[in-house]
């Protein structure tokens, strides 16, 4: 079987994904968090999600055996992988022959300067989004690099650990909600897309995983004068989750300012014995706002 033969099949079956497995005889690496996935229906909710064409362009991190890409390259004009296990350079070169738009970069996306990546990669798109099954391991690291580096991204659609699209989709007031919520959304609209049961993926993880949407805002929707000292605000207030706000900022302005600090929460109509978890991120903006005017920056 040639590397013609292979990328004329669909590589996320149960069959043609073990059939890859035993042709370059691949082990995995729990380290780098490897699981392949072996649905159809989900890689095309990904894809739609994205809402590529021709035009577009996405950049993919971890593309594993090329199930996703696959699909992607299908559906964008221009396709870029970063790969960072160099065992499966080859196996993607056979996947995707004859893709002369998909390019397969082998890298650590926590280490490469992606903004001149994205010049050199997409040159004549007129969207770019990140469209990826995430290892649980870094999916934090990786999404927020792609979000504080203000790169011209329209949509992040990334299939993670269930439980961490929920957070990051969270609203104000319920348990799941807490900064990561607030980085996100500062950032991002997001939206669950789907759930992805543990089932369909080769090994199988231990936990089932959902696909998120994030619509990259083109600015905030809160006025932040210093968005890392809103950041550190935030971090403070869930710093115990069953302290009051009060208690935990005390901690960020010093004991000697707990007072000062009880009074200035009242005055942005925030009461001081609500917890983090209650407070929207325009109630953590004008908080933010108001230890900046009192020279509090932690």
């Amino acid at each position: 079987m040639n590397g013609n033969d292979m990328k004329a099949i669909e590589v996320a079956t149960p069959k043609r994904t073990k059939e890859i497995i035993a042709k370059y005889g691949f082990s995995f690496k729990k380290s780098l968090g490897q699981n392949f996935l072996i649905d159809q229906n989900i890689l095309h909710k990904i894809v739609n999600a994205a809402g590529l064409d021709k035009t577009k362009g996405a950049l993919e991190i971890g593309p594993g055996i090329g199930a996703l890409t696959q699909h992607l390259a299908a559906a964008a004009g221009a396709v870029t992988a970063i790969e960072i296990d160099n065992r499966l350079i080859p196996i993607l070169g056979d996947i995707l022959a004859g893709e002369e738009h998909v390019k397969v970069v082998h890298g650590d996306v926590l280490k490469l300067d992606l903004k001149k990546l994205f010049k050199e990669q997409f040159p004549d798109v007129t969207g770019i989004s990140v469209v990826a099954n995430l290892p649980y391991y870094v999916t934090t690291p990786i999404l927020m690099k792609l979000l504080e580096e203000r790169l011209p991204l329209e949509n992040i659609v990334v299939m993670i650990q269930k439980e961490v699209a929920e957070r990051m989709a969270a609203k104000p007031g319920g348990k799941e909600y807490g900064s990561l919520s607030v980085a996100v959304q500062y950032y991002c609209e997001p939206s669950l897309v789907c759930i992805v049961p543990h089932t369909v993926f080769i090994p199988q993880p231990n936990v089932d995983s959902a696909v998120i949407k994030l619509a990259v805002r083109e600015k905030p929707p809160v006025d932040v004068e210093d968005e890392a000292h809103f950041f550190r605000i935030v971090q403070a207030s869930f710093a115990q989750r069953r302290k009051t706000l009060a208690n935990n900022l005390t901690a960020f302005v010093g004991k000697e300012r707990r007072e000062e600090m009880t009074q200035l929460l009242i005055s942005c109509d925030i009461d001081p014995v609500r917890r983090g978890e209650t407070l929207s991120l325009d109630e953590f903006a004008r908080i933010s706002r108001a230890f900046l005017a009192a020279g509090w920056r932690g």
